[in-house]
């Protein structure tokens, strides 16, 4: 049996359930589990809780589906929807850990959010942002990172060279996550060096 690919899932920590993002975190965990993939997160509320819920709702879900890591040392501290827990103690030195699955999924999300993404774009990581329809995001300037990185690098560091449109994708909708993992995972396999390699 081959291993499922795992996408992780990251954005706000805090969202109103009745909110577009949390609508839209909760319809990207559906469809992942729907389309074979495992969906890793924080493990805690906001969109970390809505793309596990909606993980848990896919008709095809099974144990271990979802995977959160938290920052704490409690695993108790994890929301309803986490099969698999680990409780890393790192506070935000988890995000790289977050960071380093096969594709990662932003929803809004303000600056561990960012943190992420800076992680995932170093570590050569498939990133997909959602947009957020102008009229639905944070009235403050920095906040839902992203909707400010989508359809952009974060720097001119080439990732690769064979690759003429390697950006972080923005996406509308959960059918576009899945059609864009599709065509693009294949192609979004390095990952950097071990340290300490020879």
């Amino acid at each position: 049996m081959s291993r499922r690919p795992v996408v992780s899932v990251i954005g706000d920590g805090f969202l109103e359930k009745d909110s577009p993002k949390y609508a839209f975190a909760y319809a990207v965990g559906e469809a992942l589990v729907s389309a074979g993939y495992r969906v890793m997160s924080g493990g805690l509320s906001g969109v970390m809780e809505a793309a596990f819920a909606g993980a848990h709702a896919s008709p095809v879900y099974r144990d271990g589906d979802t995977i959160a890591v938290l920052p704490g040392n409690n695993p108790a501290e994890a929301n309803e929807f986490s099969d698999i827990v680990i409780a890393s103690g790192l506070d935000y030195a988890r995000n790289f850990m977050v960071a380093n699955a096969d594709a990662v999924v932003a929803v809004g999300g303000g600056a561990g959010t960012l943190s992420e993404l800076s992680y995932a774009w170093a570590m050569k990581r498939l990133i997909l942002a959602y947009r957020v329809p102008r009229a639905k995001r944070s009235s403050l300037q920095f906040t839902d990172w992203s909707a400010v990185v989508a359809d952009k690098r974060l720097d001119d560091k080439i990732r690769y060279p064979e690759l003429s449109d390697d950006q972080i994708f923005g996406v509308d909708t959960a059918r576009d996550v899945i059609s864009l993992l599709t065509e693009k995972m294949p192609y979004y396999t390095k990952r950097p060096e071990r340290i300490g390699k020879r």
